[in-house]
């Protein structure tokens, strides 16, 4: 299954002619590959994202799903053909985490039915893929802001669609954490999912995405390998940065050192 943008552009509502978010984008991701998309603040990634899910409007471009038009899709479809880990977590219900977790399964559902044996393994597998199991009795609303992350990315697996695409999946994570989610996401594709995850941290990203994506002010500026996106030139025109590149047991890592001026 592929997922795929094409001359995607996006522009600020109500602003000036030509103030645009995201301008000519095209990008994909296919089931059994790990993809990050990478850039600076404001680079347009979200609202990409966003765009490919309809939770944002194009000006311009497609949405496809294996070559159809994949909005037109009733929207219970699409939920279980892609899924969604959101930026914004901040949440104010009391719910059990649980019963959030189980919101994934939505898409499933009958609509008067209640949860199946099938839905609620497949919660349980998600909780087993974040090491969630001691936080499912507690309200979502008091849990930390890492474990709010874990009990939502636990949602969204347990849709187990063929795709993901997940905002900021390790945003405030402490680095066990930040390892494991990163782990997870790499088993997914391993076994078949195909997975597009908006990520800040290079060196993570170079460790573990099988290809990166790379925006800078609205617009796709590289897409491939790891070492083949992250270059000095591209650093340095995109972030503004000079950064170390090692090997670690036959790993390559890249690390941002100096700020540009």
């Amino acid at each position: 299954m592929k997922l795929e943008a094409r001359n995607v552009s996006v522009a600020i509502p109500h602003a000036v002619t030509g103030a645009q978010i995201v301008n000519n984008a095209s990008l994909s991701v296919s089931t059994g590959e790990l993809v990050g998309l990478i850039g600076p603040n404001g680079a347009g990634k979200s609202t990409l994202l966003k765009a490919m899910l309809g939770l944002r409007p194009r000006d311009a471009g497609d949405i496809l799903l294996d070559g159809a038009d994949f909005l037109v899709q009733p929207p219970a479809r699409r939920a279980r053909n892609v899924a969604f880990l959101p930026q914004e977590r901040h949440v104010e219900w009391r719910l059990p985490a649980r019963d959030i977790v189980m919101l994934g399964r939505y898409p499933h559902r009958d609509r008067f039915g209640g949860a199946t044996a099938e839905d609620r393994a497949a919660v349980t597998r998600a909780l087993d893929a974040v090491d969630g199991h001691a936080l499912v009795e507690r309200p979502i609303s008091v849990l930390s802001g890492g474990e709010r992350t874990r009990i939502l990315l636990a949602r969204a697996l347990a849709v187990e669609a063929p795709l993901l695409l997940a905002d900021e999946p390790i945003t405030a994570l402490d680095p066990y954490h930040q390892l494991h989610v990163m782990e997870i996401l790499r088993d997914r594709a391993r076994a078949g999912s195909g997975i597009l995850a908006v990520i800040h941290d290079l060196p993570l990203a170079a460790r573990f995405m099988d290809r990166l994506i790379l925006m800078h002010e609205g617009q796709i500026i590289a897409d491939g390998p790891p070492t083949t996106v992250l270059t000095p030139e591209n650093l340095s025109r995109a972030y503004r940065i000079e950064a170390l590149t090692r090997e670690n047991a036959g790993e390559t890592f890249v690390l941002p050192w100096t700020r540009r001026t």
